[in-house]
């Protein structure tokens, strides 16, 4: 069965183009079938867009980056050097096409968590959200942080007691319509 965290789409490309504003800049993104939230951006990756902790210039990892919603945004309102991970192709197609459309340069791959050559994470299943914060301690440097966004009451609760075990600490930096944005720094 095709998921949009499947390697290969099989699905018709039906392409299309939305717009949203994040943190007052507006940006347009190509999308198309066979990818996460085709249609619109999804409530969670907004929440997490608008409340993401990201100083100029910082160095940000987007896994599972998918049309490169996040990456895009912190690339282009924090100056951000920005890499983006999907195991997605299709996704990873469009990525590049979204950094091109909204004038940012950042690095983007097609490959599994932190492999930089080769979907929502969560949606994928709770072992793999596990292995991404496990080996987020490892990749992380000094004082950078893991951010995530979840439904607390689906998830996010685990989530973030995991987080809190790797890390030894873990805050909520935003909640809204049951979605909270957890946050561990690498001590």
């Amino acid at each position: 069965m095709e998921h949009y965290y499947s390697k290969e789409q099989k699905s018709p490309l039906d392409l299309k183009k939305i717009s949203q504003r994040i943190r007052g800049t507006n940006f347009e993104f190509c999308t198309a079938s066979g990818i996460f939230s085709k249609d619109r951006v999804d409530k969670g990756t907004l929440i997490l867009a608008e409340n993401m902790i990201v100083n100029k210039n910082n160095k940000v990892l987007d896994i599972g980056c998918g049309i490169g919603i996040l990456g895009i945004a912190a690339a282009k309102i924090f100056n951000a050097d920005v890499a983006m991970t999907d195991i997605n192709k299709r996704a990873v197609m469009l990525a590049k096409k979204n950094a091109k459309l909204n004038n940012v340069n950042a690095g983007i791959f097609q490959g599994n968590l932190y492999e930089k050559t080769t979907g929502n994470p969560q949606t994928a299943g709770k072992e793999l959200c596990f292995r991404l914060i496990e080996e987020s301690k490892s990749h992380l440097k000094a004082n950078g942080s893991l951010q995530l966004v979840a439904r607390h009451n689906k998830g996010g609760a685990s989530l973030s007691k995991k987080m809190e075990q790797v890390f030894g600490n873990v805050k909520v930096i935003a909640k809204k319509s049951g979605y909270s944005v957890y946050m561990s720094n690498n001590l």
